[in-house]
């Protein structure tokens, strides 16, 4: 686990580990299971039909975090795996995920996740997902990642996904239905430059009365990427949900931002928001009377702005 510089170097970028990691996790390298570790209150298995995990969380567990990590070091492989979270009533747990690939040869890479979540009633999850992209070669390095939550009564989620750099192509999807009194807040930073492409389409399902949903999409496009967006916010109940996209464009990016709310009940209350622009010049001009170079205010705009 952890044998070269590049795998300490992923692992660092896309999770924040540094050394092996504390209670529940399993990392995957290159289509096998790197290092796996379950705690008292968290069990992780792996799937017998399927490449993938099961991850089951006891009822009342809380203040765990759980590691699930991908890195692919290799020219060539693709694969699909499935991981399923079974999360027990009144938990409150973080999981960390996210994929890195280094790929330094001429053939492409491609990881696709499939990640399903069943949380309990009055359960809490604290979701964050990474995806980073490096290498020399001229092989493609992709991502497809998608995210499927079912919300008990009660149950929330906190997802926290981020495309931080080097990702050719990414066609992202979400779907998150809630139940009575259930919350979801979905945060998407989202970078793209040289000529990669990205999509992520979105939908936030109020169910049940009393629901929440929000959506906080931040993207910068550079170069000459392309970006499209498409989340959808429908309530079925009397809910609140609320849809926020803000992009920069830069160079001779193009990006398309398509939210939509449809309410099939009365007391369902949306609203959606969607702007799209370049970075102000009093911005830069500010930045640069403090002695940093158009590069570097540029540099610490778009920093802030993803944050």
């Amino acid at each position: 686990m952890m044998d070269t510089e590049v795998d300490r170097a992923l692992l660092e970028k896309i999770a924040d580990l540094i050394g092996k990691p504390v209670g529940a996790f399993n990392i995957r390298k290159d289509t096998g299971c790197d290092g796996r570790q379950s705690s008292e209150n968290i069990e992780i298995t792996g799937k017998e039909d399927k490449p993938g995990i099961d991850i089951r969380i006891k009822p009342g567990t809380a203040g765990e975090t759980c590691y699930i990590p991908v890195i692919i070091t290799k020219p060539g492989i693709e694969e699909l795996v499935y991981n399923d979270f079974y999360v027990g009533e009144n938990s409150h747990v973080n999981i960390v995920a996210g994929c890195g690939i280094h790929n330094c040869g001429d053939a492409s890479s491609r990881h696709d996740g499939v990640h399903t979540f069943y949380v309990g009633k009055n359960s809490h999850v604290h979701y964050t997902e990474k995806h980073y992209g490096e290498g020399d070669g001229k092989g493609g390095k992709i991502m497809n990642p998608q995210t499927i939550v079912y919300l008990e009564e009660g149950a929330s989620i906190q997802m926290d996904t981020t495309q931080i750099r080097g990702i050719d192509s990414t066609n992202r999807y979400t779907k998150i239905v809630c139940g009575k009194n259930a919350e979801a807040v979905v945060t998407e930073r989202l970078l793209t430059h040289g000529e990669q492409t990205a999509n992520s389409d979105m939908e936030i399902v109020l169910d049940g009365e009393d629901s929440k949903g929000r959506v906080i999409s931040r993207s910068v496009a550079q170069d000459t990427s392309v970006q499209t967006f498409r989340p959808l916010m429908t309530g079925n109940a009397r809910s609140f949900g609320h849809v926020q996209c803000d992009s920069i464009i830069m160079g001779d990016a193009k990006i398309r931002s398509i939210p939509e709310i449809a309410s099939n009940c009365m007391d369902a209350q949306l609203i959606h928001e969607a702007a799209i622009g370049k970075i102000a010049g009093d911005q830069l001009l500010k930045l640069q009377t403090l002695g940093l170079t158009e590069e570097e205010a540029e540099d610490r705009i778009l920093k802030g702005f993803l944050a």
